[in-house]
């Protein structure tokens, strides 16, 4: 007869995501994750797979938590209150008190590279996918009229995430709320001038 878990299988992943937010996948171990999930090993391998799949549950755990709020800037009325929502949604994020400054997708691992680990793979998926979805809402907007002829979605898309990512690493260097606040005052002054 199979054993019935003796834990709750969505607060384990919940602390197994903040031991991979906070130390990135490479130094992750197995005894850290284990000790903050609050099982042994063969618990998690039962539940969880090996670490490889751990950090695949816990960066959809991420993105549909802590990284939620960019679903929701998604759904706002204008392209600029898209783009100054996704600022300020990732700074509250990347800065909030008792979680790891940074962001998990941006920081999950060193090696990054396209040919790199399953896990640097995994995260320039997350990345691009993150990014076409701001780009998709962009390009809508211009056909509505609500970016200028002129404008580029994709350009902004990436422009957009990519002071996202840079406000991830100030806040991983200890950046805080007001200073990514002022990154984004500055950012917002190159949006499209016509624009709502």
């Amino acid at each position: 007869m199979p054993r019935t878990r003796e834990f709750d299988v969505d607060e384990a992943l919940d602390a197994a995501m903040l031991v991979f937010w906070r130390l990135g996948y490479e130094r992750a171990t197995l005894a850290e994750l284990t000790k903050a999930m609050g099982i042994n090993r063969p618990s998690l391998y039962a539940a969880f797979g090996n670490k490889e799949q751990l950090f695949r549950r816990s960066l959809e755990r991420y993105a549909s938590g802590p990284d939620a709020y960019e679903h929701r800037a998604l759904a706002l009325p204008t392209a600029r209150e898209v783009a100054l929502e996704l600022l300020r949604g990732g700074a509250d994020r990347q800065t909030q008190p008792r979680k790891p400054h940074g962001c998990l997708a941006v920081l999950g691992t060193r090696t990054n590279g396209a040919d790199s680990s399953p896990i640097g793979k995994m995260l320039i998926e997350a990345r691009l996918a993150g990014e076409a979805e701001v780009r998709e809402r962009f390009e809508r907007a211009k056909v509505e009229g609500d970016l200028p002829a002129d404008a580029d979605p994709a350009a902004l898309a990436e422009y957009i995430r990519t002071v996202i990512y840079g406000m991830t690493v100030q806040a991983a260097s200890g950046a805080n709320r007001d200073e990514l606040e002022r990154v984004i005052a500055i950012a917002m002054r190159a949006w499209p001038p016509g624009s709502a």
